[in-house]
């Protein structure tokens, strides 16, 4: 690293700018069933603890039965998007994954897989570039209550530099 970098950024040479990376993380307890969570004030407020300005926001959820997305996080979508999942991946199937593990939540997996465990916000002058009604949720399909360990990790200038 280039003397007067900061342990996380990288010095740049005249009228360019030091890039920060920061991991962090936020930690929710679920009741598991397509529980779903709206994670947005949390991850914004890891961006306004750690001084960033202008970068994007990776979010992460660790565990292979929940996932990560952005939707209108009101009472008729907490219903209708466990309700997709349910046609698209029923709980009542037979999931080989189940009868290899002797447990029941098969469903679980392929939820999670389809939706995925990562989403990239960007975020300019301090905020997350979310949408009017667009939220980042956490849903966690597995068959029981878990806490979750998000891994939220910055990319981009700090306040003060430039």
């Amino acid at each position: 690293m280039d003397e007067g970098a900061g342990a996380r950024g990288r010095a740049v040479g005249p009228g360019r700018t030091a890039v920060a990376l920061v991991t962090d993380s936020i930690d929710v307890a679920t009741r598991g069933d397509s529980h779903m969570i709206d994670l947005t004030d949390r991850v914004q407020e890891v961006v306004r603890r750690h001084g960033f300005r202008e970068g994007q926001a990776l979010v992460f959820v660790s565990g292979s039965t929940a996932g990560l997305t952005t939707v209108e996080f009101e009472p008729g979508l907490q219903q209708d998007l466990p309700a997709a999942f349910e046609r698209l991946a029923p709980r009542g199937m037979r999931y080989a994954h189940e009868e290899t593990w002797h447990d029941d939540n098969g469903h679980a997996h392929v939820r999670a897989s389809l939706l995925g465990p990562s989403l990239a916000v960007p975020f300019k002058d301090g905020r997350l570039l979310l949408g009017t009604w667009q939220q980042i949720v956490l849903l966690d399909f597995d068959t029981r209550p878990r806490r979750r360990a998000l891994v939220v990790q910055l990319s981009g200038e700090r306040e003060g530099t430039s």
